[in-house]
């Protein structure tokens, strides 16, 4: 309906007979434009804006990322990737740190696989760890944040995502004049 709204509002002379044919009985009021509704739809539209006002959008106190991967070069880099995007969409960044030492993951084989039991090879995997904060963020903020930056993901990056939600206080717990007021 937001569409609507926009071209009435940016050409309303043009618009009306437009308007009248997907609108039908229904007619809003614009800036440019003042109409009537029909009685049928006004106790609809009143349900409607009671379940979005229900509706309250999440908040978080603390979004923390951490990303896994084998070269510490791309870690750097994609963190630095996340924290400009979320600048650029208004979000608060807190601290983004980087374990000192990796996690090394040892493995001991022998050469051959029948003989020379002396003979034996080792290999070894080197896990970097980095980790970005962001604070105080609402549940369609942080969902379209992540959804950004989980699809730029680079390849051999594992991404875990750990979330502090603000809550209200149960109403055991507050005091009756505190229940009243809320």
């Amino acid at each position: 309906m937001n569409t609507v709204l926009s071209v009435v509002k940016s050409n309303p002379s043009r618009s009306s007979k437009w308007l009248a044919g997907i609108l039908g009985n229904r007619q809003w009021t614009t800036s440019s434009v003042s109409c009537s509704l029909s009685s049928a739809s006004v106790p609809q539209i009143v349900e409607e804006t009671k379940e979005q006002k229900k509706e309250l959008d999440k908040l978080y106190r603390l979004l923390e990322v951490e990303v896994r991967g084998n070269d510490p070069a791309v870690l750097k880099s994609y963190s630095w990737f996340a924290t400009t995007a979320a600048r650029e969409l208004g979000i608060r960044v807190g601290e983004c740190w980087a374990q000192r030492k990796p996690i090394h993951e040892r493995m001991t084989l022998l050469k051959s696989v029948h003989i020379y039991k002396k003979h034996r090879v080792q290999y070894e995997v080197r896990t970097y760890f980095r980790f970005m904060q962001f604070h105080q963020l609402t549940g369609s903020t942080s969902d379209t944040f992540l959804e950004y930056i989980q699809r730029n993901l680079p390849e051999g990056v594992a991404m875990k995502v750990t979330k502090a939600r603000l809550e209200p206080l149960p109403e055991h717990l507050m005091g009756k004049n505190q229940t009243m007021a809320v």
